[in-house]
């Protein structure tokens, strides 16, 4: 079971974004990186087209490792690390490493 997954609440533990918070928008497991909702934002400059006539410079979210992102808990409100338990019935499950709480 994958500690991260996609829509997960995620706190930046280091960077440029430090302390921030988003939502994880795409994983890429081969690579080891995420792209999170408005962390590591960069301008990129956009060439007129038909659907853009006026181009210009636009700001969009580039992948940060899976290593300087936490689960955000919110009963915590931080970042916290993730325990994957095992119910009775073999079913398994994350939980805050903090509180307990389910996540």
């Amino acid at each position: 079971m994958h500690k991260l997954r996609r829509d997960d609440p995620v706190h930046v533990m280091t960077g440029k974004d430090r302390g921030k918070t988003g939502k994880i928008l795409r994983i890429f497991p081969e690579k080891g990186r995420a792209l999170v909702e408005g962390i590591n934002m960069v301008k990129r400059h956009v060439r007129p087209t038909q659907e853009n006539p006026k181009g210009g410079i636009a700001a969009q979210e580039r992948p940060i490792a899976l290593s300087n992102l936490q689960r955000a808990c919110p009963r915590c409100r931080r970042g916290v690390r993730v325990k994957v338990t095992v119910a009775a019935d073999k079913t398994r499950s994350r939980v805050c490493g903090r509180c307990g709480e389910a996540l």
